[in-house]
């Protein structure tokens, strides 16, 4: 006897959360409890004088504040700003500073502004709604042109969609605040959807960058020769000591809010501590990055910079960039030429010796946009509309290869009329030594991009992912656009890049393992259990978690229900995203906790009704539990929220079918097939429950189309003789009968055509 399991869709989402909040059991790694507090900026400002006014004026002190009137900048004398339709109110009353826009449920909402986030050339507004969620709206001001703009101009954000203002990917606490307050701390309740969220600072203050400075104030006031070091990684002054050379220090301090990461915690992190402890570097993936490395999305400048040869000599942040103030250390061309000169600079020492602010070198007048250094080395594009950020690749322009790639050419940027060749016969007029060929990887990358993975490719992936003058992030990316393609040989040829010097090649080549059998993830990924980096960690876990313990030698299983711990811990850190509900839903998946994955995945579509795939997953789960009509049920919601989606309706459509239901499924269907026209099997799904619900008309129609496109194939042949049949049509129905069996010999025939057979 089949035994059907029904799904109490209640108990299910019980069950994710009680697992969500065992994740949030295990303690996450951070501040000791006997660590020392922060203390704020104005702490600092008695001793660090000079400091703390350069900082007063910076981004990183704007990067969060109350609203004041010297704070926001937007026009609140009752501004109307209108965008599809909604007319948004920006308006003040006792001080106090209100918008008028439309809500979660698109009704005109009137709300406080609790916060403004951000000095130039945008600043953006954001308001509480229940729970504690501060939520950043999609209209920003415009600091330079002074007026109201729209983020997302060409994006459906209307009420309803899971990008509206009021969603989870506008979350503050989820997205952003980490990055612009000072020891923030989530707090988020997935049972309520809720946050209690709590920082030491408003904005990114001096302990952002320095630690918490309850030590250093105490070491401050005491006699000479006090040490305020406890042992537990201060300094002799009280402040954490940074760990490494001064460029991986600064790496590990700036890395985590100026790069494109996926975060492993959901609160601040010390700024002391190893990047891949706490966060995972994206690669050089299509849509973050243009084939040949330049940034395409929002990466913010780390994925860049590792690729460029002044990270491998040495250059780090701070050579260009003020600390405090974040301004440059210099005016326009002064910053590249303080290394890049005709006398050198003795801490890098293979500099070319030459002057390059010269039209000797840049070929345009003195002063022009084509004589500054970053126009032509630092390309820039516009993110947020207005706020344009530069390519910290620090490239070498090769129009040609710009054009292979598919990817912008900083000279056609300024020369918008004329083409790649144009560009480089000007370069080689000049006689300039253009590249012979630009990085390494940009033709490779886009052809597997725009052509897929052959052999020829992957060899020279894998090639690339050995190279060792490569930068890492390269190899790691090359490593990714392999991801679990490659046969076994080219697996095991890259084995010994899971011990690579690189916490990022090894996490990244974890992933190749995913299609190998059982025995060999565990023997190639246990030992990574124990890998000194914790992101790497994570990844073997998420490999692994599929493989039951007692399959994992015994010496080994503590490790690896240790990294399982890590990994659901950082899953935890993630619940408030859609995408973190998708990767929970995944992993429940793998060891086949179906409560779970349910739960998961019906939280996701909860935050982002548009994530077609959650719908689809919820579906196949409860057919994979034998419950058919809750599947059907399932897509039947997801094509309520998504009416357009053809890979839900063409889901929905058989499962209808199957339960009788053709009164359901031929308006699905119908929309199905006007959308993919060429679809047949689709079409003959359409024919037979138009038949089955008895419009023979309709049924004549959809027969022809079928006749003229696939006249012999058995189901066509199948449906006209069922036709012939309804429509009295005996003789008809026979004759197509004997064509069935002349082209189809092996078909069985439905019961009413095998009977007519049988008749003389």
């Amino acid at each position: 006897m089949k035994v059907v399991r029904k799904v109490d869709h209640r108990s299910i989402r019980l069950i994710g959360f009680f697992l969500l909040g065992l994740f949030a059991l295990l303690a996450p790694p951070g501040i000791a409890a006997d660590a020392p507090k922060f203390v704020g900026s104005q702490a600092c400002a008695t001793c660090h004088a000079a400091q703390t006014e350069a900082w007063a004026g910076s981004h990183h002190s704007w990067a969060l504040r109350e609203p004041t009137a010297g704070s926001v900048l937007g026009d609140f004398d009752n501004a109307a700003f209108e965008h599809k339709g909604i007319t948004s109110r920006f308006f003040r009353k006792n001080d106090r500073y209100f918008v008028e826009t439309d809500g979660a449920a698109g009704k005109p909402t009137t709300l406080e502004i609790r916060y403004v986030v951000g000095v130039e050339p945008l600043q953006q507004y954001l308001v509480e709604l229940e729970g504690g969620r501060l939520q950043a709206l999609d209209i920003a001001w415009d600091t330079a042109a002074k007026r109201w703009y729209h983020l997302y101009p060409d994006q459906d954000a209307s009420a309803g969609n899971g990008l509206h203002w009021t969603g989870f990917y506008k979350n503050w606490q989820a997205r952003c605040a980490v990055c612009h307050q000072t020891d923030f701390r989530k707090n988020y309740d997935a049972r309520t959807h809720s946050y209690q969220s709590s920082w030491s600072e408003l904005a990114v203050g001096c302990e952002a960058c320095h630690g918490p400075g309850e030590a250093h104030v105490a070491w401050a006031s005491k006699p000479a020769g006090y040490d305020a070091g406890r042992g537990d990684g201060l300094a002799p002054h009280g402040l954490l000591s940074p760990k490494g050379d001064r460029q991986t220090a600064e790496k590990n301090m700036c890395g985590p809010c100026h790069a494109r990461r996926e975060a492993l915690d959901p609160d601040s992190t010390l700024p002391t501590t190893q990047f891949a402890e706490h966060y995972a570097l994206s690669t050089l993936d299509h849509g973050l990055y243009f084939a040949d490395g330049q940034q395409d999305a929002e990466v913010y400048i780390l994925g860049s910079f590792l690729q460029s040869k002044m990270h491998e000599k040495g250059v780090r942040c701070s050579n260009c960039h003020d600390a405090h103030s974040g301004k440059l250390v210099a005016e326009g061309n002064a910053v590249c030429t303080q290394c890049h000169n005709a006398t050198g600079r003795s801490d890098f020492p293979s500099l070319v010796l030459k002057d390059f602010d010269s039209p000797d070198h840049h070929h345009h007048a003195e002063g022009s946009a084509g004589a500054q250094c970053v126009n032509c080395h630092m390309p820039e594009r516009d993110y947020m509309i207005v706020d344009g950020r530069r390519d910290h690749f620090f490239r070498v322009p090769d129009p040609l290869l710009s054009e292979k790639a598919g990817s912008p050419d900083a000279c056609l940027s300024c020369h918008t009329g004329e083409a790649a060749s144009w560009a480089a016969a000007a370069i080689d007029k000049w006689g300039s030594q253009r590249p012979v060929a630009g990085p390494a990887y940009a033709e490779l990358f886009s052809a597997t991009r725009r052509e897929g993975l052959d052999q020829p490719r992957l060899a020279d992936l894998a090639k690339l992912a050995r190279d060792a003058s490569q930068p890492a992030v390269v190899r790691a990316s090359a490593l990714r656009e392999i991801g679990d393609q490659a046969d076994p040989a080219t697996v095991q040829s890259l084995a010994g890049l899971l011990a690579d010097k690189s916490d990022m090649i090894r996490a990244t080549a974890i992933r190749l393992w995913r299609s190998a059998s059982a025995a060999d993830r565990i023997a190639q990924l246990s030992p990574l259990l124990s890998d000194p980096v914790r992101s790497v960690r994570i990844a073997a876990a998420l490999e692994l978690a599929s493989i039951p313990p007692e399959h994992v030698a015994t010496d080994r299983r503590a490790a690896l229900q240790a990294a399982l711990d890590e990994l659901k811990l950082s899953l935890a850190a993630k619940a408030d995203f859609p995408e973190g509900q998708m990767a929970i839903g995944g992993l429940a998946m793998a060891v086949r906790n179906w409560e779970a994955a349910q739960a998961a995945f019906a939280e996701a579509v909860f935050m982002d009704p548009q994530l077609v795939q959650a719908w689809i997953a919820r579906a196949r789960i409860a057919e994979a539990l034998g419950d058919p009509v809750e599947a059907a049920a399932i897509l039947s919601a997801g094509r309520g929220k998504n009416p357009d989606d053809l890979e839900i309706a063409s889901r929905l459509a058989p499962l209808l079918v199957q339960q009788g239901r053709q009164a359901e499924a031929v308006p699905v269907l119908r929309d199905v097939v006007k959308a993919d026209t060429g679809n047949q099997d689709m079409r003959i799904l359409l024919t037979l429950a138009l038949l089955q619900s008895g419009d023979l008309t309709a049924t004549a129609a959809e027969l022809g189309v079928l006749r003229a496109a696939t006249p012999e194939r058995a189901e066509v042949l199948v449906l006209q003789a069922l036709w012939e049949l309804a429509s009295g049509d005996a003789v008809g129905a026979r004759e197509t009968v004997g064509e069935i069996r002349r082209r189809h010999p092996e078909l069985g025939l439905p019961p009413p055509l095998e009977a007519l057979s049988l008749v003389p």
